[in-house]
């Protein structure tokens, strides 16, 4: 083999390790397994295929993802009923009765909520909330300046609060968090 070859085949091990990131990021975002799962193929498809384009040292989940968000884009572009698509994201139908356990009540009730921000802010928040990634190279991925992403964390947190105030507010006026000392995945995306 040539050493050509043998880069091509460390990036693609390491492309392989992204792949849960890529599956997570993707099903928060368009919030539909079945169209996650394309996403996530057709980016490995073209990531493998443009292999020679990749710079080695710099940040191979940033490129993953970047590439996976122009695909969903595109998607969003060449869809005729793009507005069904975004109402479907956001109202879709739950087809299982919630579990009786709190935290597993809480986390549903934060899976709502989120469904429920806009496409931006589910976006930024996956990002830095769920996959960790820091503002900077969010602002890299997004193609914004670090300004706009902390604006954006900043609105989208607070509207998944007043989501989920709305949504937990009970006819006694507890909310389930408080009931419940919240949970986790909760505090996180609301940057607690």
């Amino acid at each position: 083999m040539t050493t050509g070859d043998d880069r091509k085949d460390a990036v693609r091990r390491e492309i392989a390790a992204f792949i849960p990131h890529l599956r997570r990021f993707a099903r928060y975002l368009v919030q539909n397994p079945e169209w996650a799962d394309d996403l996530v193929q057709e980016c490995l498809v073209r990531a493998v295929a443009s292999l020679d384009r990749y710079e080695d040292g710099t940040n191979l989940k940033a490129w993953l993802f970047t590439i996976l968000r122009n695909i969903y884009k595109n998607d969003l572009r060449k869809s005729a009923n793009r507005r069904r698509v975004e109402e479907d994201l956001t109202h879709e139908a739950s087809t299982h009765s919630k579990p009786g356990q709190e935290a597993a009540v809480a986390l549903q009730e934060v899976r709502h909520a989120f469904a429920h921000l806009s496409p931006e802010h589910r976006e930024i928040l996956l990002l830095t909330a769920v996959e960790g990634v820091g503002y900077e190279e969010a602002g890299e991925m997004l193609d914004i300046p670090i300004g706009t992403v902390r604006s954006r964390v900043s609105r989208a947190r607070a509207r998944l609060t007043e989501l989920l105030g709305q949504a937990n507010t009970d006819d006694a006026g507890l909310t389930a968090t408080e009931e419940t000392g919240g949970t986790e995945a909760a505090n996180r995306l609301k940057g607690g």
